[in-house]
């Protein structure tokens, strides 16, 4: 009897319109998401060093589904990934609690560290709620970069480019952070 092989766990890197990016996965769903990068070595490199898997060609459906909606997303589409399934085994209570907040905020949708923590069950724990996402493994499913500093300032964004990364995300999605545009100025006349 011959047995059908199925990738039960991997990674693949892929092009987007803003760079190249990875994912990982294991039989229980996604375990590693990659934002973009100039090149394709250096996202290997990053889920090699991460995950330890080795790239696969076969792929579950939904991983392949998965990289269609990320690279809709790089082109500026709305795309949910509530449903993609994340495997986070090691991972404690409390970053459960702070990521599972974090994945109900819709596209285009910000709230800041404390409100987050408040969500989660954990109020007064901005600072730590901070760590966690900065620890996230799956930025983007787990949309850290909807999350922002008190006073809606950017904060900061642990993924390649920092903070501009999370700045330029926030853009696609309709989201200005920041100063305040200018008010018009009268013509004096």
């Amino acid at each position: 009897m011959e047995s059908t092989s199925q990738a039960t766990a991997g990674h693949a890197v892929f092009e987007t319109v803003i760079g190249f990016m990875g994912i990982a996965w294991s039989e229980a769903g996604l375990t590693r998401l990659c934002l973009p990068q100039r090149n394709r070595d250096a996202v290997e490199r990053r889920l090699l060093h991460h995950a330890g898997i080795a790239a696969s060609s076969a792929r579950p459906q939904w991983v392949t589904e998965l990289i269609a909606a990320i690279q809709a997303y790089a082109a500026g589409e709305d795309v949910d990934f509530s449903g993609v399934p994340v495997d986070l085994t090691g991972v404690d209570d409390f970053r459960l609690a702070i990521y599972d907040a974090a994945r109900k905020l819709a596209f285009g949708e910000t709230t800041t560290y404390g409100e987050l923590a408040k969500r989660a069950g954990h109020a007064g724990l901005a600072r730590e709620t901070g760590a966690a996402l900065g620890a996230n493994p799956v930025p983007l499913v787990i949309p850290c970069h909807r999350i922002l500093a008190a006073g809606g300032k950017i904060g900061g964004f642990s993924a390649p480019g920092g903070s501009t990364t999370k700045e330029k995300m926030l853009a696609m999605e309709g989201v200005r952070v920041g100063p305040p545009p200018p008010a018009q100025v009268s013509f004096g006349f």
